[in-house]
This record gives structure tokens, C-alpha cells and sequence, in this order.
């Protein structure tokens, strides 16, 4: 039987926030958007005149839904072709969720959803409700059906395993500063500029899944990681026969923190994000996995970006 209206008006008033919940969960734009779809067929089918608080019953059925996916998730990355990194979100995406403070900011970087994959999913789970949803341990022991202090004692130790090298947060000029910068270096062929733009212990990230080519293996060290984007930005006829063709770039807001988007006719083809620290740039992530680029090539169709900073390979 379909749903009266005014039910589904209320699940579409909470789906961004789903949404939002379950990409942090998950780490994926893909995964979180069936997570909400079969939350909304749990809502399509539930007794809804015994549901007293309509946006908790979906919170809990949706963090549990998650909760298994995660357990499956850790199989299935066990055979995944290369690193994994996480889905990158264009800025402006209602995915990315609740932005006003450095720790909902924060909870939502790469860096950080790379991180994440340390956590067991009940640590993820209640660190993304308390971190960046604002919920109360007694909210979150609710959902989770675990103690209050059982809460409390799961985030601390999430806290524990995510602590790290303090982020630095830049606006949109300096995001533009720093991929002009970087491309220009990576462009030049030549290592030293590079390398200057890099701290000390600079790692490098690619996920290709097993579509792209990309390396088994993170690259560290300032000297190795200049070495290999100097190799990766060098052009070649199999570059572009594997993307499409020359890629365009652009500087883009994805997660929070600079990025270099590349798109090939109007498909984002890689998204190659910085992580930035006070000496320089101290993580490249590059996501080259087209299943991972589909929902930013959607928003990124939506909206005008000016002129591009350049065209490669």
C-alpha cells in the first residue's frame, strides 16, 4: 500500500540527515544512499502509529543497517583490488551533512574516513552520532541498545584511534593557491618543486579498484611521493586512452579540504584531494575508481566552475 503523503514528507524531511549519517558510517556515497533507501522501505512497512518519535526510529533503524554493512564491508575489503580510500564528496553536497563546527568539519575529511577504518562499527558509529550529530550518550546507548557508560567509554576510545596530525582548515583562495601551486610543480618535471610542497613525511594514496591502475601500496617520504606524481602527471598517449582523452583540472572543495578535479567530456575521471598540515601538504589522496566518481560527476554537472586551471596527460 503506498504511503500517504504526509509519511513520506516526513521521511524526505529526514533523508538528508540520513544521508549525511550514513556516508560517514560508510565512507561511500553509493552505500549510504541504499543504506536510506532501505530505511525507507523499513519506514514504507513499519506500524507507524506505534512509532512515538519518527526521527529516532529512523536513526536507529538506519544505524543498524549500517552497523551490518560495515561487518560485510570488512570482508569484501579484504579482496579489494589495491588501497581503499573513501568516496570523495564535492563541497556543497547535503551528504557531507552538518558543517558549523572544526568537529563536525573535521569528522568529515578524508583523512580522517580513511582513519575510520581502524574503528570496530560500533566505535564508528557512535563517534559519528556524537561527533558529528550532536546526540547524547544516552541517545546514542538508545540506538546502539549499550549502556550510557558503555557510550562514553566507545567514544573515548575512538577518539584514541583517530587522534593525529592537527588539520589545517583553508578557504576558497587559498584552496585555489595551493592545487594551482601543486599543479604547476607536478607539471614541471621536475622533483624539487615538488618536494617543497611536501612535509617530511608526505604520504600518497591511490584507489583505483581495480579499474585504474594504481599502486599496491601508499608511497611515504616528501622525495618518493614528488618522484611518484612527477611519473604520475608525465603525459602519455596510455594516460589518456585510459581516461578518455586529456583530463581538464580544476580546484575544487571536496570533503573540506583542496582538491584537483579532473574531468574528461563532463565525467569526473579522478578527484586528488590534499590533506594539509602547517608545513605543507601531508597527504595526497588520489580517487580514481569510477564507481567511486559517479555521484560527483552528478553534482558536479549542476553547478558552473569557471574556467579550468589547465589540461593534462
Amino acid at each position: 500500500m503506498p504511503l500517504p503523503q504526509q509519511e513520506v514528507d516526513l521521511f524526505e524531511a529526514s533523508r538528508a540527515r540520513l544521508e549525511a549519517i550514513a556516508y560517514r558510517m560508510l565512507g561511500s556515497a553509493g552505500e549510504a544512499e541504499d543504506a536510506v533507501q532501505e530505511t525507507f522501505l523499513r519506514w514504507q512497512g513499519a506500524d507507524r502509529e506505534r512509532i512515538e518519535v519518527p526521527e529516532a526510529w529512523l536513526t536507529k533503524v538506519l544505524t543498524n543497517l549500517c552497523l551490518n554493512q560495515l561487518t560485510s564491508a570488512r570482508a569484501r575489503r579484504e579482496t579489494y583490488v589495491g588501497q581503499w580510500l573513501p568516496e570523495p564528496v564535492l563541497d556543497g553536497d547535503p551528504m557531507l551533512g552538518p558543517a558549523e563546527t572544526a568537529e563536525q568539519r573535521e569528522s568529515v575529511s578524508l583523512a580522517v574516513l580513511t582513519m575510520m577504518e581502524r574503528l570496530s562499527p560500533n566505535e564508528r558509529a557512535v563517534y559519528v552520532l556524537r561527533e558529528a550529530f550532536s546526540h547524547s550518550h544516552a541517545e546514542i546507548a538508545e540506538i546502539l541498545d549499550i549502556t550510557e557508560a558503555g557510550s562514553q567509554q566507545t567514544f573515548s576510545r575512538a577518539k584514541r584511534h583517530l587522534a593525529g596530525r592537527p588539520r589545517v582548515e583553508v578557504g576558497p583562495v587559498a584552496t585555489r593557491r595551493i592545487v594551482e601551486e601543486f599543479l604547476a610543480a607536478a607539471a614541471s618535471g621536475e622533483t624539487e618543486p615538488l618536494v617543497r610542497l611536501l612535509t617530511d613525511d608526505a604520504i600518497s594514496v591511490g584507489d583505483g579498484g581495480g579499474k585504474i591502475p594504481a599502486r599496491a601500496k601508499a608511497v611515504s617520504g616528501a622525495l618518493a611521493v614528488a618522484k611518484f606524481l612527477r611519473g604520475l602527471f608525465k603525459p602519455s598517449g596510455g594516460k589518456r586512452d585510459m581516461i578518455g582523452g586529456s583530463a581538464q583540472v580544476w580546484a575544487a572543495v571536496v570533503n573540506g579540504g583542496p582538491a584537483a578535479v579532473a574531468i574528461v567530456d563532463g565525467k569526473v575521471v579522478g578527484i586528488m584531494s590534499f590533506e594539509i598540515a602547517e608545513d605543507g601538504i601531508a597527504g595526497v589522496r588520489n580517487q580514481a575508481n569510477p564507481d567511486k566518481l559517479e555521484r560527483a560527476t552528478r553534482r558536479w554537472a549542476e553547478r558552473d566552475h569557471g574556467a579550468p586551471l589547465g589540461t593534462f596527460w
